[in-house]
């Protein structure tokens, strides 16, 4: 082992630190509330807690925190100590209604309207599908956050519930193909786009410190004109930036992964593997964080604005999106049989049609006044919202929509359909380009949300990605449920909605480029 693997998640309360502190019971009741969502009694929190404590105080923490996402986009925090003063000394204390619940003050924070600002009072709610961790000597604990009466004042809340929506809508489509699965997860790699500019220059730019962008002032005698700073070789100072940021990742057990230049001068990018989609944003809150803090360290100030400089690429964060089911298995996967091409082409049309039926929500949920000076040009796509496919899976919707007759769907007709279809698993991966002008592009086994501005909380789009899918699954159980209650199999019932799908859906999808004013005057014409 070195020590890299040695010290990965090392600062973190994870599945196997659980599996070594507590009580086997104990165990397996966690897991099941996070499995489950069924609530700990307080005997469990307790033993929680009190292990929980121990971990951290070993690790030099001293104080504990409750973790949450407020509307702001970022994190917030208050900190309370573990002492607990006991006859002129003191003691170490966490209880696991401390662990269970906090309550912030709540009168401060964006609220949409909800509620008056003189009701102070909110809660805390721990969150135990996502780890605990501990960072500046304190321990955090991821939670979600409501006020005194109940509303929602985060993010994370309604992330776990379109979360949740969607693994209730996939697992009934499932069992449409006799498969008894009892969760289905989405997954997230958010890309992470950034600048790093020498803190000496960004102290001479009021703009900059102010606005987080330049407002005035010259082009630069040397610019992004031939493009040579993409992948090209990483200056040792940003290289030890990267080397320093890549081991407080690590030890935080997120999987920092590829780091490289990007197009623009002093633009970097920092990419993940993909994680469930609760903790990837969690872990992404932390990586702009983190990106800030070190980028100080070695004299330098990392910009997550999404265009701080006129003329050169600006930053997004690009959302890799998917879904697997509890045992594993990508349902964006094409899989290598003729059932599995059908149950692939079934989750493919859904995502187009919930990208079509709710583009205006997705559109809006990556809306920001520095995203909107991004998006259009320097390979962040377009403001309209449209789904890349890749010439030959769009070649196989079109000869669905077009060539096959639904009305007269057999047996026999559909195997020879699956197996029409059946050359794709042969030419899914890497048969098509990349279409950097398209914000929702489909990449062989998951989607591409290429819309997201650099400095966001990536939870909103996948709220609204979530909840439409789960919307637009539903749609399609209860289209295949009518067709069986007038007596068609259901096979064949899955091919006639599918094709339904791709019907209703075309006018989102394009395979051009998207910068062109001829798209958007015929994505005018569609509607889009």
């Amino acid at each position: 082992m070195n020590r890299v693997t040695d010290s990965f998640a090392e600062m973190v309360f994870s599945d196997q630190v659980m599996r070594e502190r507590l009580p086997k019971a104990v165990y397996r009741a966690i897991v099941r509330t996070t499995r489950d969502g069924t609530p700990l009694d307080a005997q469990i929190a307790d033993t929680v807690a009190n292990a929980m404590r121990d971990w951290a105080v070993e690790k030099g923490a001293t104080h504990y925190t409750h973790w949450f996402q407020p509307m702001t986009g970022i994190t917030a925090e208050k900190h309370d100590a573990f002492i607990t003063p006991l006859d002129g000394k003191a003691i170490m204390e966490f209880s696991g209604k401390e662990l269970i619940k906090g309550e912030p003050d709540a009168s401060s924070f964006p609220s949409g309207g909800l509620r008056a600002t003189f009701e102070a009072r909110g809660y805390t709610a721990w969150d135990p599908s996502s780890y605990a961790f501990i960072k500046d000597d304190t321990l955090c604990i991821p939670t979600a956050f409501c006020s005194y009466t109940g509303e929602i004042l985060d993010k994370k809340t309604p992330l776990l519930r379109s979360m949740e929506a969607l693994s209730r809508q996939a697992v009934r489509i499932l069992r449409l193909f006799g498969r008894d699965v009892s969760r289905v997860n989405t997954t997230v790699g958010a890309e992470q786009e950034y600048f790093l500019i020498d803190e000496n220059d960004y102290k001479k730019r009021p703009d900059l410190i102010i606005c987080g962008r330049t407002l005035f002032g010259a082009r630069p005698p040397k610019g992004q004109e031939m493009d040579d700073h993409y992948f090209g070789s990483i200056r040792p100072r940003v290289k030890a930036f990267m080397a320093d940021l890549d081991e407080a990742l690590w030890k935080l057990g997120i999987p920092s992964k590829t780091e490289h230049n990007e197009a623009a001068p002093c633009q970097h990018e920092m990419a993940p593997v993909f994680e469930t989609c609760n903790i990837a944003t969690d872990h992404n809150q932390l990586t702009m964080e983190l990106m800030r803090r070190i980028a100080k360290e070695h004299g330098l100030v990392c910009l997550l604005h999404e265009k701080p400089f006129a003329g050169v690429n600006g930053s997004g964060k690009h959302n890799n999106w998917s879904m697997s089911t509890d045992e594993g298995e990508n349902l964006l996967d094409p899989g290598r049989t003729p059932l599995e091409n059908l149950q692939f082409l079934l989750f493919l049309t859904a995502v187009i049609e919930a990208v079509d039926l709710y583009q205006d929500l997705l559109r809006l949920s990556v809306a920001s006044a520095g995203n909107d000076h991004r998006l259009g040009g320097n390979e962040a796509p377009p403001a309209v919202l449209s789904v890349f496919t890749g010439a030959t899976m769009d070649a196989m919707l079109h000869s669905i929509e077009k060539s096959i007759s639904a009305d007269k769907m057999t047996p026999e007709s559909k195997t020879a359909i699956k197996l029409h279809i059946g050359k794709i698993p042969e030419i899914m991966f890497d048969n098509t380009d990349r279409n950097r002008t398209s914000p929702f592009a489909f990449t062989g086994n998951r989607f591409e949300f290429r819309a997201p501005g650099a400095s966001s909380n990536c939870a909103m789009p996948m709220i609204v990605l979530n909840t439409a899918m789960a919307d637009s699954l539903e749609q399609f159980k209860k289209d295949v449920d009518a067709l069986e209650a007038k007596g068609e199999k259901k096979d064949v019932a899955v091919l006639k909605i599918i094709r339904k799908f791709i019907v209703g859906s075309a006018k989102v999808r394009f395979e051009g480029n998207g910068y062109s004013a001829e798209w958007l005057a015929e994505a005018a014409k569609r509607g889009l």
